[in-house]
């Protein structure tokens, strides 16, 4: 058995990280360890399980190292703290390297933390002069609930109560929506929907955000002041670090935050890589080499897991990105009986962050890595898809590439989307539209084109807020991505 055992990661490892391999393709170049290709050999049964634990660490604790990053961008970038609201003022550039972020609306992100200023308020206003939506998450990034239209407030407005681990709902105050937490830490991500892409309704949505409060519960009697963190001219990165930095940050976690009763099985694992609540973690060169090659085989495997998810249309190559599983997991803060889905969460929390508590009413998301030939989109190379008329949105639809291997913006773009509400973008006679994806744009100009990296391969993302049934029931679909010779 051992044989065996011990056949599987360094298997893995080799795929990762030979540099002669298809997997390595798609390593995150952007990272600073370089293994040069070495494939990992354990020297004995201690080295093999440091290894193999790293790698379900890793899987596991995708999307709490997700957030720690964002939230050490925030704490590092903008001098900012716990209870404080990040705001990008304007539409989003590719400065902000947060994962599959949505370029075409306003984002804010409170940030709370319950353990020394117990319950926290969020307000949110009305949706008279604007429209909000977003969730309400724990520190692992499971939705304790939606807020705006399709939200508990139906889009009246409300104060939310982000309360500690075991709060007293019978303590609640009347008039508060109690959002009962088994964590500390958590977060919202919120965006302010914008009426169309021109300027003064962009300004409009700015305005309409900057509505939002947010305040510890004890300071409510006195006026308390809401502080947003202007992030729009800072490089806002928490894309995933596939290095040691990961474990930093998953170590960061564990001394944070108390155990999880479904989480203590972990415990004994992360003393084995040196993560250890109350003592710090201090890898000699040896173990932080073999985390590293650990970190490496968890992306290989995330990455398969990715591009192995069930199609949305059968005879195209868009799928949804979470599994029906891990949506009633997330729905029911993984409560679910016989069920624990950590390989398809990971995936998710290695290409975006966020999760919503009723995915579907509010927007969805179609995401493709792969043409109509069924090759890897390719930044080199020039791209046409079709979206058929009458998309069934109530808002809008959009397109957006992303750097396939970071889940990024790609750097230094001068735009990253096409939308609906995209000011001059061009219908056909039929009323759908071509957007084109490539270097350079189309002999029919730049209005209905998204630049792409010709050094890398690239993803897009469509998304539909306001989604109809034609959507679901899939009366309406897209074709895929087409490369243009």
């Amino acid at each position: 058995m051992r044989k065996i055992f011990l056949f599987f990661p360094v298997i893995l490892l080799h795929i990762c990280c030979n540099k002669n391999s298809k997997q390595s393709n798609t390593a995150d170049t952007t990272n600073s360890a370089d293994l040069h290709g070495e494939t990992f050999k354990p020297k004995n049964i201690q080295e093999e399980m440091i290894y193999s634990r790293a790698l379900t660490a890793a899987v596991w604790s995708m999307p709490v190292v997700n957030y720690q990053l964002m939230y050490q961008e925030m704490a590092t970038k903008l001098n900012g703290n716990f209870n404080q609201i990040v705001i990008w003022p304007k539409l989003l550039d590719w400065k902000n390297q947060t994962l599959t972020p949505n370029p075409d609306v306003i984002y804010i992100m409170p940030f709370f933390n319950t353990k020394d200023v117990g319950p926290v308020v969020l307000e949110i206003p009305p949706a008279d002069k604007g429209m909000l939506n977003g969730s309400v998450m724990n520190y692992w990034q499971a939705a304790i609930e939606d807020i705006g239209p399709g939200g508990v407030d139906k889009g009246k407005g409300g104060k939310y109560l982000f309360l500690p681990p075991d709060y007293d709902l019978n303590m609640v105050p009347k008039g508060y929506i109690p959002l009962a937490s088994n964590t500390y830490q958590g977060y919202a991500l919120i965006r302010s929907v914008l009426k169309s892409g021109n300027s003064a309704d962009v300004a409009a949505a700015i305005e309409y955000s900057k509505r939002i409060k947010l305040y510890p519960l004890s300071q409510a009697s006195q006026s308390p002041q809401t502080t947003f963190l202007d992030a729009s001219n800072v490089v806002y990165d928490s894309s995933i670090p596939y290095d040691i930095r990961f474990f930093k940050s998953l170590n960061i976690m564990v001394q944070a935050e108390p155990w999880l009763e479904r989480d203590k099985a972990m415990i004994d694992l992360l003393k084995t890589i040196g993560i250890e609540r109350g003592k710090p973690f201090n890898p000699n060169p040896r173990t932080e080499e073999i985390l590293n090659h650990a970190i490496k085989a968890a992306k290989a495997w995330l990455d398969v897991n990715y591009e192995s998810m069930p199609r949305y249309y059968t005879d195209a190559h868009w799928f949804f990105p979470a599994s029906e599983e891990t949506h009633q997991s997330i729905v029911n803060d993984f409560k679910v009986p016989d069920s624990y889905p950590v390989d398809n969460r990971a995936v998710i929390y290695t290409m975006a962050f966020f999760s919503a508590k009723h995915i579907g009413e509010s927007q969805y998301y179609l995401m493709t890595v792969k043409d109509k030939d069924e090759k890897p989109l390719d930044g080199s190379k020039h791209y046409k898809l079709n979206v058929p008329a009458n998309v069934p949105v109530t808002q809008y639809w959009s397109m957006t590439v992303y750097n396939r291997h970071t889940h990024t913006f790609i750097r230094n773009a001068n735009w990253m989307g096409r939308s609906s509400q995209t000011p001059g973008i061009q219908k056909n006679a039929d009323g759908s539209v071509d957007i084109y994806f490539g270097p350079t744009p189309p002999a029919s100009g730049e209005s209905n084109w998204i630049p792409t990296d010709p050094k890398g391969q690239f993803e897009v993302l469509a998304r539909f807020y306001g989604p109809q049934k034609a959507l679901y029931d899939k009366s309406w679909k897209m074709g895929d991505i087409e490369e243009v010779k």
